[in-house]
């Protein structure tokens, strides 16, 4: 058989295609006493031997059988065996580890397998294989079209049928797709639902045209109101269906639709709906893609913050974490390499701050927590991931390890950087700042007030812990286990941290750190541009170079820098 698009040995096509799944779960197992419990699936990839947490659904309360309304977007690749692990969990509490969760069972596959079956039904087991009760898992594949256009969208309801005995009806929506067989319907999106309440108005969403209707503008879609219990046996009020073409004509103005139950409509002739839904709004706008902003000339500034603490031990000594040993880099050097080589790729003249902290540098040996470890104090950047290391190099040799281990003030030199690109008003310009430490930090506080500050501009935060310390506290920077906030409860606007101990890479190639603290950039990069309503730039391929743009912002910088540093010499020679 000819293919058309078949491709001559030592062409390459594109590196891979993006495929949505979608998850639903039959007859799982029941962890909870007094109700049903409350699952979600989490998305495990096999990466050298190694399962790794890539994506997680919703989780649904009080549900057996649960549609998961989230979809998991992956790269598929034809020639690569891909491994999937689809664990569900009885999700109980707020945190974000597993490990307090209940177990409902598991299944292993290939993506292959997956894409090649339409609608994937197996059963989920437990550990060592045993079956878990009977319960499945059905997944179903389907292939984006790559469309970035969101729908954001308002409802409104009145006069809902009452199906609550001692009170109204607790309403919430779901939408529903067609799926690739007849009669199959795929969850898309599901409401909050509001309590006694018959003519409720629920928050504004939004949804992909994407996952709503897979690019198909007439695609059907059917809307089912529901009235929410708290056992889940959730009662039907009534559904009505529409297309995507359909809402967007009437994205400008309320349009209406009778919220009918069939059985009732089936039933009695004199039946005309259980209620009105209405939309009121429905605007389409474009959700860019972190791409879409490096296409358009966005610059990753690349900052490096390294602790120059006793606590490292004397640099002499080859038990010290900064010794520099002839046969082979350091873990800060280390570190610097695995992230600096992926980062300087969106750096277009590769020039890189590097400041040390904790410190006596000279001439003066006062104590710093913010110097330039090339001690030049007009110009701190360093040409390259090479000059970076050089300058470490230089710089272990000529400072005295000191204290106390305050992160606060390079993380503030940074977000003067920052303040001055936000001032610009487009996307050209975010920060990136390496953080490397060895133990726990001392100005926690200061440190909480600098990244929730922090977070309202254009960068992000690396923290790699190097060593052996216990560095408990810097979960609680990174945010994982519930949104940060200062002393005072000021919370972060957006997630900018990540943290990993450099010794669960220890054994890995360089690219295994790098992948793993670069994992979150893209999607804080898009976030914050978005929040603030900032497109990408027009491509730069169809436009002269960002050069004289970027330079000028270095210049910038520069000017910055040998203020501030000039400033900070002053106050250290009168400390002194």
């Amino acid at each position: 058989m000819a293919y058309p698009t078949a491709m001559a040995p030592g062409t390459a096509g594109n590196p891979a295609t993006k495929i949505e799944l979608r998850l639903s779960c039959k007859n799982l197992l029941d962890k909870d006493i007094t109700s049903k419990s409350d699952p979600l699936v989490v998305l495990m990839m096999e990466q050298r031997g190694q399962w790794h947490e890539f994506d997680r659904t919703d989780r649904v309360k009080n549900s057996l059988n649960p549609q998961f309304s989230k979809a998991l977007a992956v790269d598929y690749y034809f020639e690569e065996v891909q491994k999937l692990k689809f664990a569900v969990y009885d999700i109980d509490n707020a945190t974000s580890r597993l490990d307090d969760d209940d177990f409902l069972g598991e299944h292993e596959t290939t993506l292959g397998q997956v894409v090649s079956s339409g609608t994937y039904t197996k059963p989920l087991v437990l550990k060592y294989k045993k079956p878990a009760g009977h319960g499945t898992i059905t997944i179903v594949a389907e292939e984006m079209s790559g469309t970035n256009d969101i729908l954001n969208m308002s409802f409104r309801a009145t006069k809902l049928d009452k199906k609550d005995f001692f009170g109204k009806s607790d309403p919430y929506l779901e939408f529903w797709k067609t799926g690739s067989s007849s009669g199959d319907w795929v969850l898309v999106h599901r409401t909050e639902y509001i309590k006694n309440n018959q003519s409720p108005t629920w928050k504004p969403f939004k949804v992909s045209v994407q996952s709503m209707c897979n690019g198909d503008y007439e695609k059907k879609i059917k809307v089912i109101c529901y009235d929410w219990d708290s056992d889940g046996s959730h009662d039907l009020i009534g559904e009505f269906y529409t297309t995507v073409q359909e809402l967007i004509d009437n994205g400008n103005r309320q349009v209406e639709w009778q919220c009918v139950h069939p059985k009732k409509k089936a039933k009695k002739k004199s039946y005309t709906n259980s209620g009105l839904v209405f939309m009121t709004s429905c605007k389409v706008t474009r959700e860019y893609s972190f791409l879409d902003f490096i296409f358009g000339g966005c610059q990753l500034n690349f900052i490096v913050g390294i602790d120059f603490t006793a606590s490292n031990g004397n640099p002499a000594n080859a038990q010290s974490l900064h010794y520099i040993n002839p046969y082979g880099p350091n873990e800060y050097a280390q570190a610097i390499t695995a992230v600096g080589n992926v980062i300087q790729d969106y750096d277009s003249d590769k020039l890189f701050p590097a400041l040390g902290f904790g410190a006596k540098i000279p001439p003066n040996y006062g104590v710093s927590h913010e110097f330039a470890i090339n001690f030049n104090m007009s110009n701190p950047f360093c040409a390259g991931i090479e000059g970076v290391l050089q300058a470490y190099e230089n710089c272990i040799r000529q400072v005295q390890l000191y204290g106390p281990t305050n992160v606060s003030p390079i993380i503030y030199h940074v977000i003067r950087f920052a303040q001055e690109a936000q001032q610009q008003q487009n996307a050209s310009q975010y920060f990136v700042l390496l953080i490397l430490t060895d133990g726990v930090i001392t100005d926690m506080d200061q440190a909480r007030e600098a990244i929730v500050q922090a977070s309202h501009l254009p960068m992000s935060i690396i923290i790699v812990g190097v060593g052996n310390a216990n560095f408990a506290d810097m979960r609680v920077l990174d945010g994982d286990d519930g949104v940060l906030k200062t002393v005072r409860g000021n919370p972060v606007a957006r997630d900018i941290v990540q943290f990993v101990p450099f010794r669960e890479f220890k054994n890995a190639s360089p690219a295994a750190l790098a992948k793993d603290v670069l994992a979150e950039v893209p999607k804080q990069v898009t976030d914050y541009f978005q929040k603030r309503g900032i497109s990408p730039n027009a491509r730069a391929d169809v436009l002269p170079p960002p050069q004289p743009h970027h330079n000028h912002c270095k210049n910038r910088i520069t000017a910055i820098h040998h203020n501030h540093c000039k400033n900070r010499i002053t106050a250290i020679v009168r400390s002194s």
